[in-house]
């Protein structure tokens, strides 16, 4: 006896197009803004008004968060209405950062990142823990990203498909030669940008292998197609500290987790930036 199927669009054929590429309408604005989510958060949440620090940093594994909370060198920032994270004010090298932790992956750091513009913030610097493709020497060491393949869905919502995001060269011109003076060194190049850590199969590390691409990443494609479609100043950073656990005592980040380090790293880029602004 034949039955009904319950689910019957379930078997409608493929239109030709994934749905994450329909009805974009890149021109247009969004109904949902970030500066109505913040209003709403500080008046459920009684936050005061007033702005986070022009400079911001996500640290995607929230290393940088810990020792610093650790060396009781950061406080929560007062003014910070996100309902999913906390900020932390901490200086460095006199200038007044903040900093978000634990917000991995494109989707998140991009939520997050549309939220610091909107409360107040200049200048984004991201640095995240990356899986080494192309050797630069042993880990770990950074790569300023210039650009990263799109190779995750969060960009596909801000750009027309593309196979890269790229970070905007008058940025990389302020502060691409900051770096002489770091313990570990600084590379440029690209990076993969994956939604799936645990889908890096072979055939896909070969590819990213032939086109040039140094490591792989979860949060840069979406970062800086958010940049570019929002004329905003985002640099992102990958601190290759590991192999994808292919050999023994992998991921390590040097002294206390990368902390140190990482910290250097984002302070010589705002003072860069910061230089560049005042002379422009």
């Amino acid at each position: 006896m034949d039955h009904d199927d319950p689910n019957p669009r379930e078997h409608e054929q493929f239109s030709g197009t994934p749905p994450i590429l329909r009805a974009k309408r890149y021109d247009r604005p969004s109904v949902f803004v970030p500066e109505n989510l913040l209003r709403e958060a500080r008046r459920q949440k009684a936050i005061p008004p007033g702005q986070v620090p022009a400079i911001c940093v996500l640290d995607p594994d929230g290393d940088m968060v810990r020792g610093l909370l650790a060396a009781n060198q950061a406080t929560p920032n007062p003014y910070w209405a996100c309902y999913h994270t906390q900020m932390y004010n901490f200086e460095r090298e006199g200038i007044e950062f903040g900093m978000v932790g634990c917000a991995v992956g494109a989707s998140f750091a991009v939520l997050v990142a549309e939220q610091m513009f909107a409360a107040g913030c200049r200048l984004l610097i991201s640095v995240t823990s990356s899986g080494q493709i192309m050797p630069q020497g042993e880990p770990p060491y950074f790569v300023l990203i210039t650009r990263a393949l799109r190779d995750e869905g969060t960009s596909y919502h801000y750009l027309p498909p593309a196979d890269y995001a790229e970070l905007n060269p008058a940025l990389l011109c302020k502060v691409q030669d900051a770096f002489s003076a770091l313990s570990e060194p600084v590379y440029l190049g690209a990076t993969w940008t994956t939604d799936a850590p645990f889908r890096e199969t072979t055939a896909a590390i070969e590819q990213a292998r032939q086109a040039g691409i140094l490591a792989v990443e979860m949060e840069a494609a979406a970062l800086y197609a958010f940049a570019h479609a929002r004329q905003k100043p985002v640099i992102c950073f990958a601190h290759v500290t590991n192999q994808m656990a292919r050999v023994e005592g992998d991921f390590e980040k040097g002294e206390a987790n990368g902390t140190w380090a990482a910290l250097r790293l984002v302070a010589a880029t705002a003072k860069a930036w910061l230089e560049a602004v005042k002379l422009s």
